[in-house]
Formats: structure tokens, sequence, C-alpha cells
């Protein structure tokens, strides 16, 4: 089991805005300084760092800002949104190895007011082996993320008879959980399906509203063994299982030729039944789930990856209310990344170890157990998160 004697032991993050006003370094800087602070430690006890490889960040100069001592591990964690629960995994590893004792894991951007990963890769004329292969797609209008979901999404639609008002509804959920949090950019701004249904085509079926928020912010953990957590000034989140994958033929969200269905998430199944196998839960003990919503009918695609529903049932679970505050699976209580932020999946991770703390502004009832996703269609991560019910 890779997780079990580790733990989140620090949560920070910055504001989530449309103009953040502070370079990306500040932002990390900030996220990571509030982390610290709500672990009770000092940036000298830091001797990791993990983050992203498209952060614009590096780990030196953090740690010089910061004055941090010595770093005996760093580390990146490439494939944009997929990387979130990884830079946890390398964390455990680290702890778990001996590596380096206090972790911290970060990711930070100006991704409305700077750099706009919406518009698709911008690498230029390199030559990498990713950009000779998107050569064969980029000819024929598949330039974005959203014209790559669009694929799938039609699929979906083609094999179950799902449609965009089914999608619609996963925002719905998202944005009445945001209206009140007060951390997130539609805080008090609940959606309709009608206002959902009126928002423009990003790429047919792909509505606006089906697409997650650009934002600017940063979000940071401090992890480190469970022992020395249960010393720390919060109550220690335990990571019960962590990993990571790349299924058989993986690609970057192009997937189309290689997968016998479109319709499935094989790196989801694949993860997931590593996740319930390492971490000795099962599906029912999830009381709260974290699941990476950058476009809707990947939500749905995951829900059934992950065994919640049958194949072509998620839209009848998510229009009965299930991802709801009275439902038998609350999902993103912080509003997901179509409600609160999209920070890379990062914030969502923040929101599933508040919630075994008992600390969301939208707590739900007894957590001990959440899942986390991150993203779907590249090599990706997810974890389990409890509650440390087996302290001495």
């Amino acid at each position: 089991m890779i997780g079990a004697s580790t733990a989140i032991a620090g949560v920070g993050a910055t504001d989530f805005s449309s103009d953040s006003g502070r370079s990306e370094l500040q932002l990390a800087l900030e996220a990571i300084l509030a982390a610290l602070e709500d672990a009770g430690v000092s940036p000298e006890d830091v001797d990791g760092m993990v983050t992203y490889t498209l952060d614009t960040s590096p780990e030196w100069e953090i740690a010089r800002n910061m004055g941090t001592g010595p770093l005996t591990f760093f580390n990146r964690v490439p494939h944009g949104g997929g990387a979130a629960c990884g830079t946890i995994a390398q964390a455990v590893m680290a702890v778990k190895s001996g590596a380096a004792s206090t972790v911290v894991c970060y990711r930070a951007f100006n991704e409305r007011s700077g750099r706009r990963f919406g518009i698709g890769p911008q690498e230029g004329n390199a030559p990498t082996a990713e950009m000779v292969h998107l050569g064969w797609h980029r000819p024929y209008g598949h330039l974005s993320a959203g014209s790559w979901v669009g694929m799938y999404a039609r699929r979906y639609m083609a094999k179950y008879g799902a449609t965009s008002a089914d999608f619609g509804r996963v925002t719905v959920a998202m944005r009445q959980w945001a209206a009140t949090n007060p951390a997130a950019r539609f805080f008090e701004r609940p959606l309709t399906l009608e206002e959902h249904q009126a928002s423009r085509w990003i790429a047919e079926p792909l509505r606006l509203l089906d697409c997650c928020l650009e934002s600017d912010g940063g979000v940071a953990f401090v992890v480190t063994s469970l022992e020395r957590a249960r010393d720390l000034r919060k109550p220690p989140v335990v990571v019960s299982s962590v990993g990571q994958i790349s299924a058989p033929g993986q690609e970057r969200m192009t997937g189309y030729y290689l997968r016998d269905d479109l319709t499935r998430l094989p790196e989801v199944e694949m993860l997931g039944g590593q996740l319930w196998r390492e971490s000795g839960r099962s599906r029912s003990d999830v009381d709260v789930a974290v699941v990476y919503d950058h476009f809707t009918p990947m939500v749905l695609m995951q829900l059934e990856a992950l065994g919640f529903c049958a194949p072509g049932e998620a839209a009848a679970f998510v229009a009965d209310g299930h991802l709801g505050r009275d439902g038998s699976l609350p999902t993103n209580p912080n509003g997901g990344q179509l409600g609160e932020a999209y920070i890379h999946g990062m914030n969502g991770i923040a929101e599933a170890a508040r919630q075994v703390r008992g600390e969301s502004v939208n707590q739900v009832a007894s957590v001990e157990t959440a899942l986390v996703t991150s993203g779907t269609g590249v090599p990706t991560s997810a974890m389990i998160l409890t509650a440390d019910t087996d302290r001495p």
C-alpha cells in the first residue's frame, strides 16, 4: 500500500480570481506559506517539493524565496490535470523511502490572466514526439481540450442517448455547491438548467457552461509521516491509497483509435480498482467524492468507470440528485472546477482534506473516507483520503 503511513498535514490556498495581480511565483509562495502555517511547521523544515511540469515557479526559486533548508527530494509530474493526485503520490513515496521528511506539493498559475490552457498546446514548432502526434489531429480542427473531449461526448450521446441537458445537470449541481462557498468564483451565483442550455457552443456538443473555469490562484499541501503529523497543529488526513497510471495505448485526450470504446475511461477503471484494493475501502465507504470536472461529460464517464453507476446510467444518477447535499454521493462540495476554480485539480484535493478534517464551508456529515480523482483521457492519478481513526 503506497499511503497509509503518510498524511496531509497542511492545506493552503490563495484567493481564486480572473486577475490575481501577482506573479505565479508569489501565488505559489502564498499558498505554500499558508499550508506550512496550517500544519504548524516552518520553511526550514521543508526538504522536499513536488509540482507540475507546466509550472513556471521552479523548486529552487521557491526554496530560495521561502528560506527552506536543503532539498533532498524534488520532482515534477506531467500531463496537466492528471498530475494532481500524482504530486501527493510522489510526496508519499519520498516520505516512505526516507528521501525527505516534509514535502510540499504545490500548483500556482495565472491561467486566466496569463497563459490560457483552454486555447490548446502552445509549444510552438518544437519537434517533440507529442507534437508530431498532435499533427495528425490539428489539421482537422482538434486544437484544444474542448474539441478533443467533444469526440468522447458525441460518442457517449450516440451510444446511451445522453443529451446536452444531461451534461448541464452536472454544472447545475456544481454551481449549487459553489453558491454557498465564499471562496468560489461563482459564490452566490447558482445556475439553472435553462441558463446552461442557453450558453454558446464551444465545441459541439460542449457548451460554454460544460467547460471548467479559467482561474488565477494557487494551492499547496504539506505531506509528512502519519506519526509526525499526529504531533502537528491540525488532525492528519491519512493518505490511505494513492496511485498514478497510464493505460495501454494512452494518449493526451485524443485516444480515438486504439480504445475499444470511447465511452469508457480505462485509466480510471484500472486506478479505481487499485484504490479499493489498497485502501481496504469500497465504493459504499465513500462519504464524499471530488471528481475531476474539467468537462461535464467526463464526470458522467468517471462515475461509471469507478463503479458508482452502470455504463450509461450516470445521467440518471445525476438527475436524481445523488451528487447534491442530500445525495448518496455528495460530489465536489467546493463547487469543483466548474464552480469554485480551476487550479488543475489541486483545489479539489484541498476540499477533500477539509472534508475529512470536518472544516469545509459545505461540510458533509461524518466524513471518514473521501475519493479524489485527477484528469481524464490522460495519464492520471487518484487517491483515497481517510480520517485518522486508528490514532493511539
